[in-house]
């Protein structure tokens, strides 16, 4: 039944709690705060943060209300999904999936 159900869901998107984090000055390692926080779909994380980087980047999608800079490298993205926490940084290569402890 599980392998039906998951042939079935596949490919389908839902909705992801995210929040943004940044630092107070771009190429800082430390102190990150968060910026932002939304909800976003997706099929699975590379999408979130792909769709993500792209609300950000992307002058007609940048929510009214965001004050914060562009992201960019180094910013990280938090995803939560209830009792799973994921971060994720961005790197001149792409997200790299990243420790909580990264986070301060």
């Amino acid at each position: 039944m599980d392998k039906i159900f998951s042939f079935l869901t596949m490919g389908m998107k839902k909705k992801y709690d995210v929040t943004f984090f940044q630092t107070p000055r771009y190429g800082d390692e430390q102190g990150y705060s968060p910026v932002y926080q939304f909800h976003i779909d997706g099929k699975n994380h590379e999408e979130v943060l792909e769709n993500s980087f792209r609300t950000f980047n992307v002058a007609d999608l940048i929510p009214f209300d965001f004050s914060a800079r562009l992201m960019t490298t180094g910013d990280i993205i938090y995803i939560n999904e209830g009792k799973q926490e994921h971060f994720y940084r961005l790197e001149s290569g792409g997200w790299k999936k990243i420790k909580r402890e990264y986070v301060r």
